[in-house]
């Protein structure tokens, strides 16, 4: 990590530090606070470019705020602003929007535009409905699948949610104008990659609670890491943590290089998705009743981690991604654009 990645992720620790962990209910659907600190800060625009209204840096520095995030259970679409909808807006040549102003993506559905970019049909599944200013929506045009940006600031929408609490909702438009560019062939990959993100984080922070707790509590007489049992669930966590990783980190420099991204982003959300189990089901077991209560943090991630392994593709979306590339005319090419 650079001197600008440490810089990038100190800032934003120091700003979750003024923000407990959100406990989102339809009341409070999300860290409206804390975005705000966020935008003030500029963090809203890291890694989309100056000239285009972001706040500048690398994609490095993106994933870092992402992942600080992620980590810190923080409610707001940032991970889908500057990973996922805010560069497939400067693909497909339209204006980035104030990031002060919460951008997100909608890949599911049934959206249609015409001619004059108008679009009528359901978006479903939409990360942050009813909270995001802006929609980034891929629809079908007359040529092909187009991404149509809209003003969903004004519009409805269902107040459906994911198991952490998050909005995912639905908009119904019904000739609503928006601006409409080509779709960036790797959109549904950039968001698969950015829930794989979130996921390597939250996990290697449940991994460090876990040890931290297993080095503090008592039982018997002594901590309770020194039992050999918790030292085995503690090495499966870590082992977990570690794989998803470094498949993490190898498709984001694979996007960073400008390289295909499908196959390591589709290994990347299998991978993570898979850990989740593993790592959230062990770091329960060695926290105890504890760990399920509200007030403790271990609730807040582990709900996210099994709200996302969902999202953007479980595992048998993309594994079917990667048996399809593996069964193909050049498998040992599938493989090592995989990895």
């Amino acid at each position: 990590m650079s001197s600008d990645q440490d810089l990038v992720v100190q800032t934003v620790r120091e700003i979750l530090t003024g923000h407990e962990p959100t406990q989102l209910t339809p009341d409070r659907r999300w860290g409206a606070d804390l975005w705000s600190d966020l935008a003030e800060a500029g963090l809203t625009g890291v890694g989309l470019p100056e000239e285009a209204g972001g706040s500048g840096g690398e994609l490095a520095d993106a994933v870092a705020v992402v992942a600080t995030l992620a980590a810190g259970a923080g409610a707001v679409p940032v991970a889908e602003q500057l990973l996922v909808a805010g560069p497939a807006v400067l693909a497909a040549g339209l204006a980035l929007p104030d990031p002060s102003q919460p951008l997100t993506i909608a890949v599911s559905g049934a959206v249609q535009v015409d001619g004059s970019g108008l679009l009528t049909g359901t978006a479903t599944d939409v990360a942050w409905a009813g909270v995001a200013h802006w929609l980034a929506v891929v629809a079908a045009g007359p040529d092909g699948d187009v991404l149509a940006l809209v003003d969903v600031s004004g519009l409805d929408a269902t107040d459906a949610a994911n198991l952490a609490g998050e909005p995912r909702g639905s908009y119904v438009f019904d000739g609503v104008q928006a601006q409409v560019g080509p779709l960036a062939d790797d959109v549904r990959a950039r968001y698969a990659l950015a829930r794989a993100v979130q996921l390597s984080a939250a996990a290697e922070t449940v991994l460090a609670w876990t040890g931290q707790y297993a080095g503090e509590r008592v039982q018997f007489g002594r901590p309770l890491a020194k039992f050999q049992g918790i030292q085995m669930q503690l090495a499966e966590m870590a082992g977990e943590v570690t794989a998803v990783s470094a498949l993490v980190d190898a498709a984001v420099q694979r996007l960073d290089r400008g390289e295909p991204l499908e196959l390591a982003a589709a290994a990347a959300k299998v991978r993570a998705g898979a850990a989740v189990e593993v790592v959230a089901r062990q770091a329960h077991q060695v926290h105890g009743a504890i760990g399920f209560t509200e007030e403790h943090r271990l609730h807040h991630l582990t709900k996210r981690m099994w709200s996302w392994r969902d999202e953007a593709g479980n595992e048998l979306t993309w594994a079917r991604v990667l048996g399809a590339a593996v069964a193909g005319d050049d498998p040992w090419a599938a493989l090592t654009s995989a990895v």
